[in-house]
């Protein structure tokens, strides 16, 4: 996906102000596998997805996925870009991926010179606040199969590329019972 489709369906700029932010982003690329984000880490960037998937997780005793992302979508952690403080996440690569890379500081910088790149960064995390809440009121109100089923209509793209151990993981059950809930939907 390309950067100015990314950038527009987060808020649509300005053609002056949209080639600012994109000459502060650059492409890099990492193998799936590769731990872009760390937990316990103040991190510096933010990451747009041109192409392939991650996984946000949280280690404790055992991991746990909470998000899934893929091309177009934002890669964050919000603590960092709001409070500078280590954040609680960890990103996985489950692809091989080409993403965008955004300077943090290099955004504040630009949303104190352009109003509209300001509102672009009030858009990002507005996008980034419903994300989060729509994830915790799921989990919240829904049960496993309910959020397999909700999966499975939202993402169904998600379904072929993600080992089900992580799904199970996401839908914070075992293997097991995920088999189980997809043997009573056929």
């Amino acid at each position: 996906m390309d950067i100015s489709t990314i950038l527009d369906n987060i808020y649509k700029l300005p053609e002056q102000s949209r080639l600012t932010l994109q000459n502060n982003i650059t492409e890099i690329a990492f193998q799936k596998g590769h731990i872009l984000l760390k937990a316990n880490k103040v991190e510096s960037n933010i990451y747009l997805i041109k192409k392939g998937l991650v996984r946000a997780f949280v280690d404790r005793d055992n991991e746990v996925t909470f998000w899934f992302g893929k091309e177009g979508e934002t890669i964050l952690s919000m603590k960092s870009y709001v409070e500078e403080q280590p954040g609680y996440e960890s990103i996985e690569l489950l692809e091989d991926c080409e993403l965008y890379e955004l300077k943090t500081e290099n955004l504040r910088k630009l949303f104190e010179q352009d109003v509209h790149i300001a509102n672009w960064g009030r858009k990002f995390a507005e996008k980034e606040l419903i994300k989060t809440e729509e994830r915790l009121i799921s989990k919240q109100f829904k049960n496993a199969s309910e959020r397999y089923l909700e999966l499975m209509k939202d993402h169904p793209e998600l379904l072929q590329r993600v080992q089900l151990g992580h799904i199970a993981s996401y839908l914070g059950i075992t293997q097991v019972s995920l088999s189980r809930i997809r043997a009573e939907l056929k």
